[in-house]
């Protein structure tokens, strides 16, 4: 299915009013529309792999592409975790998008003892959108044969020298798979099959989503 590139960003301009929208006709398009929805859904199901009761933590989880993440793996049976900057977002984390936990990295001295508290048994499966810092202490919170889908790396995107990763023996260690991916080589393969599934978890009500819009 070849599919025409530029409707990847009509959802960023599709609504000109300020604020949050939920719901409606509005959200059906905004999935069906943005390149977000299928990088979640991509990211999630065919890179990471996942499988009812795995143990899953989600960086930048209130961000567009994470929020769904997170509810994804809760449909499949996840324990599910996630980090933000904020305590609004935190609180959205868990009230509306249904994580199991959720914390302000910004409140945490030690990440890496902030991720051993929400997995005491280690994480399964990591969706990556911060790098850095937050990388490495996932790296040593991994478990056995874990997997990392890498969407992302926010935290470096706007630094002059980039941060390095310490933790990488870990991949070796604990038999990690570490995959990045970029969603237009395989939107054409997976967009039927993500938008079926996608827009039947909304008309259900099993999705939710929060967009900010703002005037371009």
């Amino acid at each position: 299915m070849s599919v025409d590139r530029n409707i990847l960003y009509l959802s960023s301009y599709s609504n000109k009013r300020n604020g949050l929208l939920e719901g409606g006709k509005f959200l059906q398009s905004e999935f069906s529309k943005s390149v977000t929805g299928i990088c979640a859904y991509f990211g999630f199901y065919e890179v990471c792999n996942p499988k009812p009761g795995k143990r899953v933590y989600v960086s930048a989880a209130s961000g567009a592409i994470g929020q769904l993440v997170g509810q994804f793996a809760k449909l499949m049976g996840c324990y599910v975790v996630g980090s933000a900057g904020s305590e609004e977002k935190v609180h959205l984390l868990k009230n509306k998008f249904g994580f199991d936990e959720a914390f302000n990295y910004k409140e945490e001295h030690d990440l890496a003892k902030a991720l051993e508290r929400y997995f005491p048994d280690g994480i399964d499966i990591y969706f990556e959108n911060v790098g850095g810092k937050m990388l490495d202490a996932v790296l040593v919170n991994m478990r056995l044969r874990g997997r990392i889908a890498v969407c992302g790396m926010v935290s470096q995107y706007n630094l002059n020298q980039r941060e390095g990763v310490k933790n990488l023996m870990c991949l070796i260690q604990k038999r990690i798979r570490m995959e990045g991916f970029v969603v237009y080589d395989y939107y054409d393969e997976y967009y039927s099959k993500f938008l079926q599934t996608l827009l039947t978890y909304v008309k259900e009500g099993k999705i939710t989503y929060v967009r900010h819009c703002s005037r371009p």
